[in-house]
């Protein structure tokens, strides 16, 4: 091979080199850009579990763009966030934690800070008197479950308000517009809810997962988890849902859509009974609620 030919394959190389590099921070630039794009000039807020999801979009309206991390079907204690998930993150101006000992918060909250050291990160639960959680039987823990108590709620939308405004404070007329707006709507929902409820003045409520301690607490019902310690029940933990459902006389059962509804078929199919779904992190809280509230008052 001649002098010239060597020339040109080593031009060759050098070209396609230098468009393999091009391209890969064209393709860099082109991900970081679409990443902000996406944004659309709105304040990027992230959320860790669904209900939030509708109370950051009632008071920041078209000004916020929400990112979830715990999506719908996935279950709080036990869901890790995706490498995308982060990236999303990474370009919020707020994060909106629930606040209270949910375990996918106690254990990725410092990843997700580290993501953004520069994002406002706002307490949802500040404000909110926490109470043992039934889930563990133990009294030095505390149930996370706060947003499920439409009561919470408000509190929890408020403090969501005042983080947007501290992240855009020009538009505060617009954020507390939508806040009393969506506040009403809130203080509607209790007051359905407890119309609902009247009759059901200490019933047993029987249900898989225990999240319902705070909604329970304000509309006099008696809780029952089956799930303890966040691990699906033993043989034995069955047996003993049996007895108590026969003791008590309850033939409705609930699960939530997040975990197998075996566990609930197999002790209502032992006491001739029935199981009914609820949910406590759907996106839609308000018409969710009031779903909820509905099937507690069929049991």
């Amino acid at each position: 091979m001649g002098v010239k030919g060597k020339m040109d394959k080593r031009r060759l190389f050098i070209v396609v080199v230098i468009l393999i590099v091009v391209a890969g921070v064209l393709s860099y630039v082109a991900i970081n850009n679409s990443s902000n794009s996406n944004l659309n000039g709105k304040i990027g807020v992230g959320v860790s579990i669904g209900p939030e999801v509708e109370w950051v979009n009632a008071v920041g309206g078209d000004k916020v763009h929400v990112t979830l991390m715990v999506p719908e079907g996935s279950d709080p204690h036990t869901y890790e966030p995706l490498p995308n998930q982060l990236t999303q993150v990474s370009n919020a101006k707020m994060y909106v934690e629930i606040g209270s000992p949910l375990e996918f918060e106690t254990n990725y909250m410092d990843k997700i800070k580290s993501a953004n050291p520069n994002m406002l990160i706002v307490n949802a639960s500040e404000g909110i008197q926490l109470i043992p959680n039934a889930a563990e039987n133990e009294s030095t823990t505390m149930d996370p479950h706060d947003w499920v108590d439409p009561k919470n709620a408000m509190i929890m939308v408020n403090n969501i308000y005042n983080g947007l405004v501290q992240v855009d404070p020009a538009d505060k007329d617009y954020f507390q517009k939508n806040r009393d707006i969506y506040m009403a709507q809130l203080k509607q929902l209790d007051e359905n809810t407890t119309k609902i409820l009247k009759d059901k003045n200490g019933t047993d409520i029987l249900v898989y997962h225990p999240a319902f301690g705070y909604y329970a607490k304000d509309y006099n019902l008696t809780q029952v988890g089956a799930m303890l310690n966040d691990e699906e029940p033993s043989p034995q933990r069955i047996a003993m849902m049996v007895n108590i459902a026969k003791q008590n006389n309850i033939t409705v059962l609930y699960n939530e859509p997040q975990y197998d509804p075996k566990f609930m078929q197999s002790i209502a199919s032992q006491v001739g009974g029935q199981v009914l779904t609820v949910n406590d992190l759907d996106e839609h809280y308000i018409q969710n609620m009031i779903n909820v509230a509905n099937a507690f008052a069929k049991a």
